[in-house]
């Protein structure tokens, strides 16, 4: 299934994502909830400031696409709306909440997503991870893509291609700017080493559960 969705859109089905797998009770959204879960600060790059008339404008857009629709709560007078990847693409949860990251973050390393995506589905090691990466690179067409290692990390990243192919261009103005600037490369590799150390959190809260 070819799928191509604006910032926004892509905005709005992460942000579809994150709710359903984070707060399970509160899922699907109504216009209101969508519009603040776009918004938000927190796990968001880069911030965005919609309005809830935009917001609903993209949802149509969406719907239109067969990527969203509309619930039907019995009793409820107020319209809420889902995302329809998990039925329309068959992906699990761990396939949705990489996903969901790099449409909420942009791209990420491995270590990044593990630390990041594990508040939607649990990640006991990056081998998880990488099989979640491959089975959305395996889709037909794939929807993520593993970019060129950027200066100054260890690690390659990967991005999401529902918003159109990532270009040689951009990959290239993106690497020269991080030449010129050595500060950047310093913080890439320090977020870098932040997501180690909370992959080893995870890796150490998993082994005390053994003897909990």
């Amino acid at each position: 299934m070819e799928i191509e969705i604006t910032p926004v859109e892509a905005r709005i089905i992460g942000a579809f994502i994150e709710k359903e797998l984070t707060t399970p009770d509160y899922y699907p959204l109504s216009s209101n909830a969508l519009t603040n879960a776009c918004n938000q600060k927190s796990n968001r790059n880069p911030v965005m400031q919609l309005t809830e008339d935009e917001v609903n404008e993209a949802v149509e857009q969406l719907r239109r696409k067969g990527l969203a629709m509309q619930s039907q709560d019995a009793g409820s007078r107020v319209k809420k709306y889902r995302h329809t990847l998990r039925e329309r693409l068959y992906l699990e949860d761990h396939e949705l909440a990489i996903l969901a990251e790099l449409l909420l973050r942009g791209a990420q390393t491995p270590g990044e997503l593990r630390s990041r995506a594990d508040r939607m589905a649990s990640f006991s090691d990056l081998t998880k991870v990488d099989q979640a990466v491959q089975e959305l690179m395996d889709q037909e067409p794939p929807m993520v893509v593993k970019l060129d290692r950027q200066p100054g990390r260890k690690e390659h990243r990967y991005a999401h291609l529902l918003s159109g192919p990532i270009t040689e261009e951009a990959t290239s103005d993106q690497k020269t700017t991080q030449q010129n600037t050595p500060i950047s490369a310093l913080e890439n590799e320090l977020a870098e080493l932040r997501a180690e150390v909370a992959a080893l959190k995870l890796d150490f809260a998993e082994f005390r559960k053994q003897f909990d």
